[in-house]
């Protein structure tokens, strides 16, 4: 008895999830009532309270649906890949834009990120959780292009931040301007030329040397 009630809640925070992707792509999220997703999900606006504490709770618990299995899948990287910083950013890279462009589920939950949502009071916490991601990533590539540029005997011709915050606009720039127009052009190709061209203007080309050096 026990375990079919944790499967049912399981079962009704699911398709209250699924239903906020659909209404929030539809009509965006601050258009979208706690009651319109109660609705389309078959279930009541208690159900939700019992699951998220609002609106906010429920989008970010949204988000993390999709990007911690990413997330998850990229702490499972072969050694060859773990062991070069650079190798370890394009498997990441390409894994997030390959899930976009391919993963109907992703690529709706992005949209809803990057067109759907106004930082209006009632998300700010959505606001929170969006910029401490974005500084978490911007630090773990700091350190992987410092990392990369040591392996290299190479120093950096920006700060590592600088570089950092330049690769992250490059790559987000990509997928929202996609994501507006999917016939564009080809995410995946277009995304690993642009990363290979710029990590190759940081002098990353090419595989690490025994020597180091003092990173920029």
């Amino acid at each position: 008895m026990v375990r079919r009630t944790k499967e049912d809640a399981l079962a009704t925070r699911n398709s209250l999830l699924d239903s906020a992707e659909i209404l929030f792509q539809a009509h965006g999220v601050s258009r979208t009532s706690l009651n319109d997703i109660a609705q389309a999900a078959g279930t009541t606006r208690g159900a939700i309270y019992w699951h998220f504490k609002d609106k906010a709770d429920l989008f970010n618990a949204m988000m993390e649906r999709v990007t911690l299995p990413m997330e998850d899948a990229l702490l499972k990287v072969d050694d060859g890949i773990a062991a070069d910083p650079v190798k370890h950013m394009r498997a990441a890279m390409l894994h997030a834009l390959h899930k976009t462009a391919h993963d109907e589920q992703t690529r709706r939950v992005f949209e809803v990120a990057t067109h759907k949502v106004e930082y209006v009071d009632e998300l700010s916490a959505v606001r929170e959780r969006h910029l401490s991601v974005r500084n978490e990533c911007l630090t773990r590539v700091a350190q992987d292009l410092r990392a990369a540029a040591r392996q290299r005997g190479h120093r950096l011709p920006i700060p590592a931040p600088a570089a950092a915050h330049g690769l992250h606009a490059l790559i987000d720039g990509l997928i929202q301007n996609w994501l507006l127009d999917p016939q564009a052009f080809d995410l995946v190709a277009t995304g690993r030329k642009v990363f290979d061209t710029y990590l190759s203007g940081l002098g990353l080309a090419g595989d690490p040397q025994p020597a180091a050096a003092d990173e920029g």
